[in-house]
């Protein structure tokens, strides 16, 4: 899944990033306003950090913007403000959920996989195709009766097809949700993950069309 994080302070910005990442999110960040509503306008994000303390213009106006953009992008504001009538203001104009600074990045992960369950993204608690199951908390799939632990890049890429199960997914596709902005995509990095997924799950797990990209079936 893709990450807009909007966080102006270097320091809380890196290490909520880098958090993401380990966590299997592709991460794009960014420090002001401005940019973050043209971010949002020039890619499909699956959720949204956004403080509220920002240069040019403030979170409350970026999250004004982004309601009239996309009315069903799931927004969590993560902010210092920890004032009711803060929360309240949030809340009131379209954030999905409110968590003030600062924070355990464990309550801040299940907050947003929380929020993603709730918008109806397909981040249930478990996802199954019904040969597949994976648990987003864990990064753990089960196949043939056996359980194996994923890396974070594996996990993003499996979570990928399982979402779009029945659907190909081309190489483009897939990057999309393991790498963000800054991230220097590698070559082969899609064929190697899906060798080793197939590995710990199984030759039959990702299903190749060749020339076009991968899937995984459908629910049956």
């Amino acid at each position: 899944m893709r990450i807009l994080l909007v966080e102006d302070d270097r320091m809380i910005g890196a290490a909520v990033a880098q958090a993401l990442k380990d966590a299997a999110y592709a991460v794009d960040w960014v420090r002001d306003g401005q940019t973050a509503i043209e971010a949002a306008r020039s890619e499909a994000y699956d959720l949204t950090l956004l403080d509220l303390g920002l240069p040019t213009p403030d979170g409350t106006e970026v999250l004004r913007e982004l309601r009239r953009m996309d009315r069903k992008l799931p927004v969590i504001i993560v902010t210092a403000r920890d004032a009711v009538d803060d929360r309240i203001q949030g809340l009131d104009l379209g954030a999905d959920d409110y968590i003030v600074k600062p924070f355990e990045i464990r309550e801040l992960l299940a907050r947003m996989r929380a929020v993603l369950r709730r918008q109806g993204s397909g981040s249930s608690a478990i996802l199954s195709n019904g040969t597949i199951s994976l648990d987003p908390a864990t990064r753990e799939a089960v196949a043939d009766g056996g359980t194996a632990s994923l890396t974070a890049r594996e996990f993003a890429l499996l979570q990928a097809l399982m979402l779009h199960s029945g659907n190909i997914l081309s190489r483009t596709d897939l990057e999309r949700h393991i790498y963000g902005w800054n991230e220097e995509v590698e070559s082969n990095a899609v064929e190697f993950l899906i060798h080793a997924i197939r590995k710990k799950l199984g030759t039959s797990s990702i299903r190749n069309v060749r020339g076009v990209g991968w899937m995984v079936d459908r629910s049956s």
